[in-house]
């Protein structure tokens, strides 16, 4: 059994580390607040613009974007895969990264070559320690997220599947479902099909300056754009609640052995002057 001294130190130290890890609980639980604020903030803008692009998509049937064709077969994938920067946010990187692994193995499986793109520093580093071919990444975003910092990443995807580099573009990210709940998804960004691009009820007619393509164009990557910034939004929600939920956890933890770690203090110095005092009684009654 360890003595007092060994026990005392032990208890300070898990002190210190709860001090720690509640501060990081009140600092994830002020960021997650705001994180919250902006995901909800970024999404009426998503919902206009999808409202626009789609308007604008069926509103020309004579030029369809290559954003808009679905490809018959499919050769080779690109996948932006988003990730936070940092660690200490429990499971929610691990949860991610283990469904795109699953994938990856069942597209290599089906024959389907992949290029990914990471925004998020834990990500990049596991494509690098898979050997995946990385053909763009983002790092070091921060706590808020920022278009232009995305925009030469995401671009180089957009690029690539214009030139018909791949055939298929997906989407992986923590979707923000509440403060306790965050689910990893994958999901289809190009071709835009399905509930992405719903059929309008009514068909506009526009004019277009200079010309249809080119505004189809900047439309749609302006679309896409907002796709994957609302996904890094959620991402960074779903982060800080992760974080605040886990450092919540270590805390009761360092409480709960506090406690047990006192009372093995408290027996052992017990057991120390009940000792004592049996030498005592017993050189008193020898002499």
């Amino acid at each position: 059994m360890p003595g007092t001294k060994e026990i005392r130190a032990k208890i300070k130290s898990v002190q210190s580390t709860r001090k720690i890890t509640k501060a990081m609980e009140m600092v994830a639980a002020s960021k997650m607040r705001k994180a919250q604020e902006r995901m909800r903030h970024a999404r009426p803008y998503g919902e206009k613009i999808r409202n626009v692009a789609a308007h604008m998509s069926h509103a020309n049937p004579e030029y369809r974007h290559p954003f808009l064709v679905h490809r018959d077969s499919v050769k080779r994938v690109g996948v932006i895969v988003i990730t936070t920067d940092k660690g200490l946010c429990g499971g929610l990187n691990t949860n991610l990264l283990r469904l795109v692994l699953a994938q990856y193995k069942t597209w290599q499986g089906e024959g389907e070559e992949i290029d990914v793109c990471c925004i998020g520093n834990k990500g990049f580093g596991f494509m690098q320690r898979l050997g995946a071919h990385i053909v763009s990444h983002a790092v070091q975003i921060g706590d808020r997220p920022q278009l232009e910092k995305l925009v030469g990443t995401i671009k180089v995807m957009l690029d690539g599947y214009v030139k018909d580099r791949f055939d298929r573009l997906m989407i992986a990210y923590t979707r923000f479902v509440n403060t306790m709940k965050q689910e990893p998804v994958i999901e289809q960004l190009l071709p835009l099909a399905g509930e992405r691009m719903d059929t309008p009820g009514t068909v506009w007619d526009y004019i277009y300056e200079p010309e249809a393509k080119v505004v189809l164009d900047q439309v749609l990557r302006r679309y896409i754009e907002a796709i994957i910034y609302q996904a890094v939004a959620e991402n960074m929600a779903s982060e800080q609640s992760a974080r605040m939920v886990a450092m919540k956890a270590a805390t009761d933890n360092a409480e709960t052995l506090i406690d047990e770690l006192t009372l093995v203090y408290n027996k052992n110095r017990q057991a120390g002057i009940t000792k004592e005092l049996s030498e005592i009684v017993g050189g008193a009654a020898a002499v």
